[in-house]
């Protein structure tokens, strides 16, 4: 039972030290992803839509 009190109260401190972000910090950061997200899965899908394209040309000619 020691061990395990020890380890909260290590954790604890070592949370004490953590630089969390702001609120603002974290929004914009939050947006940032679901931008980045959005946007590299517009680019697969442009190039999926591009190569599945050209599959089919290929196939269609052989």
């Amino acid at each position: 039972m020691e061990r395990i009190r020890r380890f909260i109260d290590e954790a604890w401190s070592e949370l004490k030290k953590v630089s969390w972000p702001t609120r603002e910090q974290t929004r914009n950061l939050t947006v940032l992803v679901f931008v980045v997200s959005l946007a590299v899965g517009l680019y697969i899908t442009v190039f999926d839509f591009v190569f599945f394209q050209a599959v089919q040309l290929l196939a269609k000619g052989s």
